[in-house]
């Protein structure tokens, strides 16, 4: 298993539950929606990414 790290984000609950059922929807988690969020974000904003074990989620969307 590749290393992983935390990051804790604190939301409003009804916006959580929200998020998990749009999530769920599209048969996916919400760390892997979140986890391709940052590196949506990272793109757009010029940042290279490291060879972290999400490197590759950019390019296969």
């Amino acid at each position: 298993m590749e290393d992983k790290a935390r990051l804790v984000v604190l939301i409003d609950p009804a916006n959580k539950a929200a998020f998990e059922a749009a999530c769920s929807a599209q048969d996916l988690s919400s760390s892997e929606v979140i986890r391709q969020l940052i590196v949506d974000y990272l793109a757009r904003h010029g940042v290279g990414l490291s060879g972290g074990g999400d490197a590759g989620l950019a390019a296969a969307e």
